[in-house]
This record gives C-alpha cells, structure tokens and sequence, in this order.
C-alpha cells in the first residue's frame, strides 16, 4: 500500500515546524485574520483583501468572499464528475468503482486493483492499492477515520471544502510510464488557458515545469519543487487538453484545470479554486502580478468603514 504523495513544498526543519505551530496557534481567529497571518508566516508580507492585485491576494479574497453554489460541487472529489461528464462527456471521467464512509462495506471481490483509495474533501490524502495485501493494510489501519474526521476547510479557510459531506471514494488507478502519470494543471482564466505546469515525478522526487498555451518552456519556478532538467515533452494531445480545460471552466472567473493524458485518452484529474491556498509560492513569484491581471475576479471584499 502506497500512500499518495503530493509535495505541497515549502519550508523545511525549524521553519517549517515554527509554521506548524503558529498555524495551530491562530485556528481560533476569524477567518479574514487566520489568512492574513498564515499568509505573512510564509511570504513576509500581508494578503492584500481590500485592493487585491496579485493572483495569491485574489485567491484570498475567493476564499473569504465568493460563495458561488457551484463550487462546493467543483471541489468534490466525486460530485465533481457529474459536472465534468455534463460539460466534456464520459471519456474524459476517472471511473469510479465504489463510494461511501465505510471500507468495510465494500464487496472486495468486485474491485479490480490497481486502484486509488482517498477522501472526497481532502487534498494530498489518499493511497494507491496494487496488491490484496494492500488491502488488507489498508482496512486494519485507521487512516480511513482520520481522513473523514479531518476538517481540511479550516486548515487554509477554503469555504467550498466544508459545504458537502466527507466521503471515500475508490477510483480506477492511471497508470503511467512511471510510478503515476503526469499532471498538467492549465490554469484558466474566463475561459482561456493562460499558463500550464507541469509536475513530474521520477524515482520519488517531484519536478516542475512551466509553459505558454502555445506550449513554449517558461523560464518559471515556485522554488517549492525542483525545475525540471532538459527537455520536458507535452503531449501530442495538448491542443485537445486545452479545449477540454477551457470547455470544463468556460463560465468560471479562474479555475485549475488538472489533466492526465495516457496514450490517447484525456482524464479530468481534479478541479482547483484556491491552487496552494492562494498562499506564497503557489505559482512562481514573477507571475503572481501577471496572473492577477488576468483575473476579473467576481468576488468583492466589504467596504471598509
């Protein structure tokens, strides 16, 4: 049993746990004053809610301001298929092989490993089962509680993520050339693809690449992962991933549009409204600017009196 691994970066050694325990620390403030200083701790600055410009300050004001119905539904880890399948078709779905809030409950025998095993509300949780052993690890452990019991809302005050029940969902494992496929995240902007990372994982360490829609190598990185080296390929399907992405947000002010591409299919990974938590390093620093100027964002704060 391989638990999923997403790099979320960052600090590392006493920084990062002095983070932990300020983070811990400030749970108890409102939300505007949690983000303001969780924002400060790892940037060196506060979050500008009140005139946002940068694409990490609009993120912010999303977060605390934008209520839109949809999104509850977008960030759904299984609802959010429904809404993938209405705009692009079945194709493009991960198939889902069984959800609910008991392990236990599931017929075994029916489920064909690989497979992936993770909450319907969390990011960064999850396992990958290839053998029956895994399964076995799996059910006999508590990870499955402590995933639903987890209230990953609060943890950066991402509203969408709190307003559906928590599940667990079993979905058909992609299968790569490596230990998972690649993931390209076309960030969409009313309805355009204004910027595509790329993330890469080889031999356990996670890479990043940056590229234009017209698939030209941007000399751009977080410093949260290591660029990636050399050459990195596109897919032959990249014109048909940016339609998919932009069809899928096509009425969205800003929507991460996750995508995998193995051979000749295209699957709609995950849909992202608060990329990183809108927080410092969430997209590369020289571009924070740039990608807050394409975004028109719907969501305004309160005047401040």
């Amino acid at each position: 049993m391989r638990s999923i691994v997403l790099s979320s970066g960052g600090p590392t050694g006493f920084r990062q746990r002095l983070n932990h325990l300020i983070w811990r620390l400030i749970q108890v403030l409102p939300d505007r004053s949690f983000v303001s200083l969780k924002f400060f701790s790892i940037g060196g600055r506060f979050p500008n809610l009140d005139a946002p410009r940068n694409f990490t300050d609009k993120v912010q004001v999303r977060k605390l301001y934008d209520r839109d119905p949809r999104f509850p539904v977008m960030v759904d880890k299984h609802a959010v298929k429904k809404f993938v399948r209405e705009r692009v078709g079945e194709d493009y779905v991960i198939g889902t092989l069984w959800v609910g809030r008991d392990l236990s409950e599931v017929d075994w025998t029916t489920i064909r490993l690989p497979v992936v095993v993770k909450p319907t509300h969390g990011s960064g949780q999850g396992v990958f089962l290839e053998k029956q052993a895994d399964i076995k690890t799996l059910l006999e452990s508590d990870l499955p509680d402590k995933w639903l019991e987890t209230r990953h809302y609060r943890h950066n005050r991402e509203w969408a993520y709190g307003e559906f029940e928590p599940k667990l969902i079993i979905e058909e494992m992609l299968q790569g050339a490596t230990d998972a496929p690649d993931d390209y995240r076309f960030f969409v902007f009313s309805g355009k693809v204004r910027l595509i990372a790329v993330r890469l994982r080889r031999k356990g360490v996670s890479y990043e690449a940056f590229f234009s829609p017209d698939g030209i190598r941007l000399d751009l990185q977080t410093g949260y992962r290591t660029p990636a080296s050399g050459d990195v390929e596109l897919p032959a399907s990249l014109a048909r991933m940016i339609r998919v992405a932009e069809q899928v947000a096509c009425d969205t002010d800003f929507v991460r549009v996750d995508l995998y591409a193995l051979e000749d299919r295209v699957f709609v990974g995950e849909l992202t409204l608060y990329p990183g938590g809108g927080f410092p390093g969430c997209v590369p620093d020289a571009w924070d600017r740039k990608l807050g100027d394409m975004w028109d964002l719907r969501a305004r704060p309160p005047a401040r009196r």
